[in-house]
């Protein structure tokens, strides 16, 4: 009964980190069709989702059989619990990279701000890092580094304030405005993508020492925007 639990709770680990792989390649693939105006790059990023989403149902329905044939208990069951919120948080970052690229669609005619793409260039590879750590952290079970998300974090919301102050000083005719007005919703998809990196962080935390808590404060001024 042990070697088969462990075996499943393996294979759910392997299958999180593909997840974490392919959700990265939707994020690069997102970001590099925004900075090049690529629609046809976009379009594989949408239509890559269903590998993403695949993954995901699959996932789920192995943690559902593994509860349902293994009970199990202790530290064994926070592994369940922390893989089955974590694959909820790959497949939302996912969904957010969806999001970017089909805004990238319907503003691909229209001339970019240079400083905007290069805010997102710089929130994208700090989103992917993120992602990397957050995966790392939770296979190497490694508190400290889970921990370091926070402030890995702060730069993506500094620089998403930064994004939207620009976007929201813009002028323009009426198309550059809508552009805008989308670009907005681009920086507020990275940057809730960091946010979910530092959820994953959180579900490392619960696994080794069971005990679940927030990395940040909500009832602080300077605490970042997250939801409860």
């Amino acid at each position: 009964m042990r070697i088969a639990l462990q075996e499943d709770l393996d294979r759910l680990q392997a299958d999180v980190q593909h997840e974490a792989e392919l959700v990265l390649r939707s994020l690069r693939g997102a970001v590099n069709a925004l900075r090049t105006r690529d629609v046809e790059l976009a379009d594989e990023v949408i239509a890559f989702d269903d590998e993403v989403d695949r993954l995901y149902f699959s996932v789920a329905e192995g943690i559902h059989t593994l509860l349902a044939r293994q009970t199990p208990v202790a530290i064994d069951l926070r592994l369940v619990l922390a893989t089955l919120h974590i694959n909820l948080h790959l497949e939302r970052m996912a969904d957010y990279c969806v999001t970017i690229a089909k805004l990238t669609r319907l503003v691909a005619a229209v001339e970019p701000d240079d400083d905007v793409v290069q805010g997102f260039d710089e929130m994208g590879t700090r989103a992917e890092e993120m992602i990397r750590v957050a995966l790392d952290s939770f296979v190497r079970r490694d508190i400290e580094g889970a921990t370091s998300l926070v402030d890995l974090d702060e730069f993506i919301d500094r620089a998403n304030r930064r994004v939207v102050k620009h976007l929201l000083e813009l002028g323009g005719e009426e198309e550059q405005r809508e552009w805008g007005l989308r670009m907005i919703i681009v920086s507020r998809c990275l940057e809730r993508i960091g946010d979910h990196a530092v959820d994953i962080g959180e579900q490392t935390a619960y696994l080794v020492t069971g005990e679940f808590r927030e990395f940040t404060d909500a009832t602080r001024d300077d605490a970042p925007d997250r939801p409860a």
